[in-house]
């Protein structure tokens, strides 16, 4: 169970990281390029050493397509909370049926 498990949360932790190297400089557009390329970068290191563990456990359960699926899933999930909390953006239908759509993706992946 663990090895079904363990990736998924070590996915969610890596993916706020990369969530915040990516897009947590945009709240502060007035700071040099340059040192926001470096703290992205520093940030990006703690996603890796979260995201490489988590593809080895969970390839021991899950194939590549849905390791992959089950990545891009979360990153919406944690962009959808870092966006309207973060950046402050307003959640709308459209985007709501656009993830509901992926969802329904996602389960086709997971069929066996």
């Amino acid at each position: 169970m663990w090895n079904h498990l363990a990736p998924i949360l070590l996915l969610v932790g890596s993916n706020v990281f990369m969530t915040f190297a990516w897009y947590g400089h945009l709240k502060y557009t007035n700071r040099p390029l340059l040192l926001v390329i470096l703290v992205s970068w520093g940030i990006a290191f703690f996603e890796y050493c979260l995201q490489v563990p988590a593809n080895r456990i969970g390839y021991t359960v899950y194939n590549a397509a849905q390791l992959k699926t089950i990545q891009e899933i979360i990153t919406l999930l944690v962009f959808v909370v870092f966006s309207v909390t973060w950046l402050g953006a307003d959640l709308r239908w459209n985007h709501l049926v656009g993830f509901a759509l992926m969802a329904a993706a996602a389960f086709f992946i997971f069929l066996d």
